[in-house]
């Protein structure tokens, strides 16, 4: 297996997930013409797709899909709960009446229904979806699996529940959010005190803080590597967030010390290939 982060951020997150000779696109919260040039970046034709998984409506995950269909032939695999989300999320700057029509229509006879803790595959790849909190229809994270390798992509989610840490067990490699730094977050003069109340709840998004906790005290310490996706540009600080994540490792007991690398993905460009 193999993966890329094509781009993280709030200006939109999709990773590529390749096992073999399927190729499928987490989340498409990209422009499809954005999408299409990073994945040539990395080597990939958007047109070989196997499949798009939407974990949830919000535009930064999904914003780019309806336009992004008009290049593909294959399924779109989503909740029935987050379809119709999708279908109705406005879009930002925009007051048009007609994009749930089209929207609609972009999706009729291309969606392969998916649920919480209901396997499916696509191609070569066995995926698992479970339930993040978020303030979203029907958020899932999602386990993909080939040929005993296991990765982990979950970005969105205020906490990590007990259902989150057993679904991160074992995995090779992890893509988690690490949103924002608190102190940050709560110092920052453009976000109004109502937006940084729903940024630190629970169902939110989760912090460097959170993650370090998660490295110490949750994580087995099978994973080769550790993907920081969705960090904030305003609440955040790239160096801040690496290496909060690399000392919560280094405080590791003895006996639970772990050789994971952290990676940062960016809001702009593709990261490396992680091969597993």
């Amino acid at each position: 297996m193999r993966l890329t982060v094509l781009g993280s951020g709030s200006t939109g997150n999709a990773v590529l997930i390749c096992a073999g000779q399927t190729r499928v696109l987490v989340d498409a919260g990209l422009s499809a013409k954005e999408t299409a040039r990073r994945l040539a970046l990395v080597g990939e034709d958007v047109t070989r797709l196997d499949g798009v998984i939407i974990t949830h409506e919000h535009g930064d995950h999904a914003g780019g899909l309806r336009v992004l269909l008009k290049s593909l032939e294959c399924p779109v695999y989503i909740s029935g709960a987050t379809r119709d989300a999708y279908i109705r999320e406005r879009v930002h700057g925009s007051s048009a009446s007609d994009e749930p029509r089209k929207r609609a229509e972009v999706l009729r006879d291309r969606t392969e229904e998916i649920s919480s803790s209901q396997d499916f595959r696509i191609g070569e790849i066995d995926f698992h979806p479970f339930t993040v909190p978020h303030d979203a229809a029907d958020n899932f994270g999602f386990t993909a699996r080939h040929d005993g390798v296991c990765v982990a992509t979950l970005m969105d989610f205020g906490c990590i529940t007990t259902l989150v840490a057993e679904h991160l067990k074992g995995c090779a490699a992890v893509v988690i959010e690490s949103n924002h730094s608190r102190d940050m977050l709560k110092a920052c003069d453009v976000y109004p005190w109502e937006l940084k109340q729903r940024i630190l709840s629970r169902t939110g998004h989760l912090s460097n803080e959170d993650v370090a906790v998660w490295l110490r005290d949750g994580f087995d310490g099978s994973a080769e590597h550790v993907v920081l996706a969705h960090l904030s540009q305003r609440a955040n600080n790239p160096h801040v967030a690496k290496l909060t994540a690399e000392v919560a490792l280094q405080e590791r007991g003895m006996l639970f010390q772990s050789t994971a690398k952290i990676t940062l993905s960016h809001p702009k460009e593709p990261t490396p290939w992680i091969e597993l």
